[in-house]
């Protein structure tokens, strides 16, 4: 793995590293980074087709900003293109909570599964890799899960969801306000704090302006995405995932975050040039239908 690679992994922190240092997280961060169950799950699911995963997902929670292209290009993988616009792009997290996430021919019995939190740390891609279906791309930066069995989970039997743990998380609502605050603690996942309240303002700041016509037109670029991309442990080598979101955007509510209650590391690292643009979708039934590792020259 060349110089440059190598600081892009420890810049987005992929390696799992557990949120304390007690005996069974330390056990959780030996299976998630190993290269040896990886690759021996890799052969066994060769013989087998996807398992799709289903989850009723609620309050989805999107917060977006304008920022240079050139302030996040590095992260990009050689062989990938970054969507821009006049040298800017698009970075967004959204946080949400799962309803029985598990595999979808369990029908019914997937109420058996837990409904943890998720927060998806994303850029945008101007087209799918090479080889692969066609379709609105995203780049997974980070990955974060508030349970612990689903973080291991998703480590060990998934390529495409390179989940961290963090010590402590939440995503409450309340009277159309939605507060999120992930805490990594020791470990690899990111760090935020955030609050925004319900709003009737359908409005975009100057820089959204300048690369779409309304609030309407950002809203469905942003929500309707195909596919994923993510970093694997091996060196230009990548995971692609397909996935179904039937929005319905009649249902998608405008949100105004509070300033002085927001704070994220990564983000100031990207400088955004655009005030925040947020909405939630209340519910929405995610289905992931493959998982495919492809290799980037």
């Amino acid at each position: 793995m060349d110089v440059e690679k190598e600081e892009t992994l420890d810049l987005l922190g992929n390696r799992f590293i557990a949120p304390r240092k007690s005996p069974h997280h330390r056990l959780t961060a030996a299976l998630s980074n190993s290269k040896l169950i990886a690759r021996c799950r890799r052969k066994i699911t060769s013989f087998f087709p996807f398992l799709h995963l289903r989850s009723d997902v609620k309050n989805v929670v999107y917060m977006n900003w304008v920022i240079e292209s050139e302030k996040v290009r590095h992260l990009v993988p050689n062989g990938l293109e970054l969507w821009e616009q006049n040298g800017m792009t698009l970075f967004t997290i959204l946080t949400y909570r799962h309803g029985s996430f598990g595999p979808s021919f369990l029908g019914p019995f997937r109420r058996l599964f837990f409904s943890p939190l998720q927060s998806n740390w994303r850029l945008y891609l101007k087209s799918a890799p090479p080889n692969m279906p066609e379709g609105s791309t995203v780049l997974f930066l980070k990955n974060t899960m508030s349970s612990h069995l689903y973080a291991l989970g998703t480590r060990v039997f998934s390529d495409v969801l390179a989940t961290h743990l963090p010590r402590t998380f939440i995503h409450k609502q309340k009277d159309g306000s939605y507060e999120t605050g992930i805490s990594p603690g020791k470990g690899s996942a990111p760090k935020l704090k955030s609050f925004v309240k319900a709003s009737d303002e359908k409005k975009i700041d100057a820089e959204f302006s300048k690369i779409f016509d309304s609030w309407e037109e950002v809203v469905e670029f942003l929500s309707f995405q195909d596919a994923a991309v993510s970093y694997t442990d091996r060196d230009a080598v990548f995971a692609f995932s397909q996935i179904q979101l039937p929005i319905d955007t009649a249902t998608i509510q405008p949100l105004e975050m509070q300033p002085e209650k927001f704070s994220c590391p990564m983000l100031d690292d990207f400088a955004p040039v655009s005030e925040p643009l947020c909405y939630v979708i209340p519910k929405v039934e995610f289905l992931a239908t493959s998982e495919t590792l492809f290799r980037l020259k």
